[in-house]
């Protein structure tokens, strides 16, 4: 018999997210506690919680999915928080224009920007 096996949390495919709130969101009838990364491979978990957390490194599946996405919406919370120099010029320099903004309305311009079949990606951090 075959031990325990866990996996990061992944949705394949892209899907619109139907709720956010309660530090978690709903998507494609499932729910999911905690911040989310949503690329063109998939939805997946994405361990952080504040803005103060954005280093380059967790956003490194966005590089990676790069010819796939054109703009990315950042999430920051439950207010706007901007991006450093640092990770702005990153985004830049791999052709995609990284928007931060309040989660709530990352979330609604998400699901505006996948329903127009844009190349678009978001990181949102979860709110309460």
């Amino acid at each position: 018999m075959k031990g325990l096996e866990i996996r990061d949390a992944h949705f394949p495919g892209r899907a619109p997210l139907d709720a956010y709130g309660d530090g978690g969101f709903r998507f494609a009838e499932m729910s999911h506690r905690g911040s989310l990364l949503c690329v063109p491979s998939g939805i997946y978990g994405w361990n952080l919680t504040t803005p103060a957390e954005f280093r380059l490194e967790a956003f490194d599946r966005v590089i990676e999915e790069q010819p796939d996405i054109e703009v990315l919406l950042v999430g920051t919370g439950p207010d706007l928080s901007p991006l450093s120099a640092d990770l702005k010029g990153a985004f830049r320099e791999a052709g995609i224009l990284a928007d931060p903004m309040s989660t709530g309305a990352a979330v609604r311009t998400y699901n505006v920007l996948l329903s127009e079949g844009r190349a678009v990606a978001a990181a949102l951090l979860a709110v309460d």
